[in-house]
């Protein structure tokens, strides 16, 4: 299916409060990035984020979803709508997540 512009927009609108959250589009859907690392993506107009400690500890009732078949799961964010718990589960988990390997490729989205 993919996921629509409108979707991203709107989540990156939640993120907003943060500095340096980007994205890539890879075969219709987005990888999300904050300071440089891989948190999750947008799949099938679904934010789901990576499964690291922090994250699976703050969404203790999260679904686990896989973004495309044969995928590792990840967390399923049902409640994109409360931004300040978005943020603070970003703000999370950046220390946990791998340092980026190459960052040119993506993109920061259009003010």
């Amino acid at each position: 299916m993919g996921s629509s512009k409108e979707y991203l927009g709107y989540v990156l609108e939640q993120l907003s409060d943060l500095n340096d959250v980007t994205y890539r589009a890879m075969m219709g859907e987005y990888i999300l990035y904050f300071r440089g690392r891989i948190v999750g993506g947008i799949y099938d107009d679904r934010l789901l984020v990576k499964p690291v400690p922090s994250a699976i500890s703050r969404m203790t009732d999260a679904v686990y979803e896989s973004p495309y078949e044969g995928a590792k799961a990840m967390l399923l964010v049902d409640d994109v709508d409360d931004k300040e718990s978005l943020c603070d589960l970003l703000l999370a988990m950046v220390d946990e997540l791998p340092a980026p390997k190459n960052t040119s490729s993506r993109r920061k989205p259009a003010a």
